[in-house]
């Protein structure tokens, strides 16, 4: 009886110890050591070199499925089957990342691309990239970096995604289970190969230019929809155009806007942009109302980046769309839903270029990033880091290392935050309802956006992190009573790190601003 007690205690103690070990592993710093702190000032205007790529990242269908009961989740169980259109004795799917697991991709709406702009004043030289995807982990964002050429001569690179909820799942949260990642390796090795390639591309196409600012306050609100209390949104178009100095030509366009690439929601099971791949489209091609032409594009490669999202700002199913041309009106979410409002996008974004933009021959680039340390409070996500489900490292106890910036570019100022932060946090509008869990009353710190100083100020959400909603802790809410009455819990608290995280982004962003300007 003794010496089987022992050997109980022994495999015990082995399990215990390989547990110690599986969960070390999977929560091991993935770059030791790896930091960024950067402070360039530059106040006198010099030629500006733009350059710009689109790459494409989208996925390789290889099986397709059977939604029997038309719930798309994949799941054998309630009868669904697949077509082994590679032959290979197994079903191989992409997963979709956004809404709910077990969502394999079914088919290619449309190409997803990683699209680069690269600007140089002669002293630093800048690429920022937007990735159709859910999120990039920055873990990702550092192995990309580490792929560039040195030829590339970046001096600092923005990743970011538009959270399009149709592309595949690069976090590892919309597997086959809730305990089964739904990063595909594969894919995850060439996006980042993709990735590198774009901004290589972008800075070998370096070009004098001249810059074009223009700014769309409010018509694009008719297209988004703030889901939780206080209603505060991130409306504004922000647009800046390259126009080559030599030709005359358009290299490029960015146009910036916040909202959830969801517009063609849950049930749909083919890769998309959404939104964005319209908006951009248009932006190259022009705006169509069927054959007839409503604004000429611009040609060049078009970059759309995403802003402060949070809250959230989406194009609910219960939400009406209007095709500002044909007079049709969407409510149902399709395609041709996302089509309206794209071309819309483009339209506005097109017109105030052609109409109200201030142009710059030269602009000095002035640069502020560095590391920052988050902590790891949602219970939900230790437990996802622990299991391998969520492939994020570490670099210290439940701490993650994240990262943000601060950059000008003439009258163009931008900050980058690493997820998905609430408008009010940027704009002001921040409120102390009844109800919230720490009985705390509203930050007094202005919003982002009103500390920054440029005449066109950008933010740029899910840059070079996606560590999810990051909400002012005065509106924290998981314990009842609710607030503003609600009889539960608002959406959010459960996809944030926490409720430190919101006032450690305010505090250090606004650290970093003053280090841009002072």
């Amino acid at each position: 009886m003794k010496k089987m007690f022992k050997f109980l205690g022994v495999g015990i103690a082995a399990l215990f110890l390989a547990l110690l070990v599986f969960f070390y592993f999977n929560t091991r710093d993935r770059h030791p050591g790896y930091s960024v702190d950067l402070n360039i000032k530059n106040e006198t205007p010099g030629i500006i070199l733009v350059g710009f790529a689109a790459v494409k990242i989208t996925p390789e269908i290889h099986d397709r499925w059977v939604d029997v009961n038309h719930d798309a989740q994949y799941s054998p169980e309630d009868g669904d089957t697949y077509e082994d259109l590679n032959g290979n004795g197994k079903f191989d799917p992409i997963w979709i990342a956004g809404f709910d697991s077990k969502r394999a991709a079914n088919g290619v709406h449309d190409d997803l691309w990683a699209r680069t702009i690269v600007i140089d004043d002669g002293k630093t030289r800048i690429s920022i990239t937007s990735l159709d995807a859910i999120g990039f982990m920055h873990d990702d964002v550092v192995d990309v970096r580490k792929l560039l050429s040195a030829n590339s001569g970046i001096t600092y690179s923005v990743i970011s995604a538009t959270h399009t909820h149709e592309a595949p799942d690069l976090l590892g949260l919309w597997g086959s289970s809730y305990l089964k990642s739904g990063v595909n390796p594969e894919y995850m090795a060439f996006f980042k190969k993709q990735t590198a390639l774009s901004i290589d591309l972008a800075a070998s196409n370096l070009k004098k230019a001249t810059l074009k600012f223009a700014y769309n306050a409010n018509d694009a609100l008719p297209l988004v929809a703030d889901t939780r209390m206080p209603e505060v949104y991130d409306q504004g178009l922000r647009m800046i155009e390259a126009i080559s100095v030599e030709t005359g030509e358009t290299l490029g366009t960015l146009v910036a806007w916040a909202n959830h690439p969801e517009t063609v929601w849950s049930d749909n099971l083919e890769i998309t942009s959404d939104f964005a791949h319209f908006l951009r489209e248009g932006m190259e091609k022009g705006v169509y109302n069927g054959d007839s032409l409503i604004i000429a594009g611009k040609g060049g490669v078009s970059v759309y980046f995403n802003g402060a999202i949070g809250g959230l700002m989406t194009t609910h199913p219960s939400m009406e769309v209007k095709d500002h041309f044909s007079g049709e009106i969407f409510k149902e979410p399709t395609f041709a839903k996302a089509k309206a409002q794209g071309n819309y996008l483009a339209y506005l974004a097109l017109q105030a270029l052609d109409s109200s933009a201030h142009v710059e021959d030269k602009a000095p680039i002035s640069l502020a990033a560095k590391t920052i340390t988050l902590s790891f409070q949602n219970p939900y996500y230790r437990l996802g880091a622990l299991l391998g489900v969520l492939d994020r490292g570490m670099n210290g106890w439940m701490k993650i290392r994240s990262e943000i910036a601060a950059f000008s570019i003439g009258p163009a100022h931008f900050v980058t935050i690493p997820g998905e932060i609430y408008p009010e946090m940027v704009n002001g509008g921040e409120e102390s309802p009844d109800g919230n869990d720490f009985n705390l009353a509203k930050s007094e710190v202005p919003g982002i956006r009103q500390q920054m100083q440029g005449k066109y100020n950008f933010i740029i959400g899910l840059a070079n992190d996606e560590i999810g909603y990051i909400l002012p802790k005065s509106q924290w809410d998981e314990k009842a009573p609710f607030t503003y009455g609600e009889k539960e819990a608002p959406y959010g608290e459960v996809n944030s790190l926490g409720p430190e995280t919101g006032p450690t982004i305010q505090r250090e962003v606004n650290q970093l601003l003053r280090k841009l300007y002072h």
